[in-house]
């Protein structure tokens, strides 16, 4: 993109330099050849007519100098009329808005921390793009096909044309800054490869792949990926809840998707050194202090506990499934990092 804007530029301005350097030569010889001037006389009025300054003939002018004279101001202003077309033209061109708009979501990037990469914008990509902007949580898409870049930037979310699976193009939406990576492409084959190059990449990372069928599940996972999404597996179960138990998959739906209720359940991880950290359940007093309400733990193992006792002990590593509003679960939040 810089070259390109740089080459027309550049090409452009020496358009300018050639017209001026033709209207020099054109000036100097006139002036020798009907005024019988020297050359450094006929360069310096062919300049201080050109650019208007006019500070006044060296010699009387006979007629047909005059007209001459007259010739090259017009041919000046013409120049100079030509020149700010181009400035304007430059100034206004897609080319350059282009340019800024480039180097503004480069700088976007490259200030991204803490970021969630969603690889594929197709049905589910959007809409986890969709979640995470409700939730005011940064993100950038990553998909290979233009139109649907332009889509997302449209809808004022930071996007990327690239490849997923290719190294330069996460390095690029700051996979060493991210916080996790979302494969949402159509086919598992790509969320396979996505996921294997992003976990080379980040070790660390948090990932979470989408699989259209049950026998990819177990390849992503053995790819490096946290937790797999098998879509039609989750609607089918939402759609089981919903027959049986519509009132509790309504509320469900809407605390876990914040929705305008002031309630929400969240995850909230407790750090070494936190204040929680050493405490019991009961010595906490969570309900009363910060008016939250601890549905269920999990233990560095993976298991639940969805009955803790006021004797359960808060460890570091383990996960406080709350419910809360959103200010609560920040004061929690606050709690559980490291002092």
């Amino acid at each position: 993109m810089d070259a390109i804007v740089r080459r027309r530029a550049l090409s452009r301005l020496m358009v300018a330099m050639l017209v001026l350097l033709a209207l020099l030569v054109a000036g100097t010889a006139g002036y020798r050849l009907l005024e019988g001037m020297s050359l450094v006389d006929a360069l310096y009025m062919t300049v201080i007519t050109i650019s208007t300054v006019g500070f006044g003939e060296i010699n009387p002018l006979g007629p047909m100098g005059r007209l001459f004279t007259i010739g090259l101001i017009l041919a000046g202003a013409a120049l100079a009329a030509f020149s700010l077309s181009i400035a304007v033209d430059v100034a206004i061109s897609s080319d350059l808005r282009s340019y800024f708009e480039h180097r503004r979501r480069q700088a976007m990037l490259a200030n991204l921390s803490a970021h969630t990469i969603i690889c594929g914008y197709g049905r589910m990509g959007r809409h986890v793009a969709d979640e995470l902007h409700l939730q005011r949580r940064p993100f950038v898409v990553i998909d290979p096909k233009l139109e649907k870049i332009e889509r997302v930037r449209q809808t004022g979310y930071l996007a990327l044309q690239g490849n997923g699976a290719n190294e330069a193009d996460l390095r690029t939406a700051g996979i060493a800054r991210a916080r996790s990576l979302v494969a949402t492409a159509n086919s598992d084959a790509e969320n396979v490869f996505i996921v294997l190059t992003a976990r080379s990449l980040r070790p660390d990372m948090v990932i979470v792949a989408r699989a259209n069928y049950d026998d990819s599940e177990e390849k992503l996972l053995r790819a490096g990926a946290t937790r797999v999404i098998q879509p039609y597996r989750l609607s089918g179960r939402r759609m089981a809840a919903v027959l049986e138990r519509p009132g509790v998959a309504d509320f469900l739906d809407e605390v876990m998707h914040a929705g305008n209720l002031e309630l929400l359940i969240d995850q909230v991880d407790l750090c070494p050194g936190a204040a929680l950290a050493g405490q019991t359940l009961g010595a906490a007093n969570l309900r009363s202090r910060l008016g939250i309400t601890v549905l269920a733990l999990r233990v560095p193992g993976g298991r639940f506990n969805t009955s803790p006792g006021a004797n359960t002990l808060l460890e570091p590593g383990l996960s406080l499934i709350a419910l809360g509003t959103p200010e609560q679960l920040q004061a929690l939040a606050a709690l559980a990092r490291a002092s």
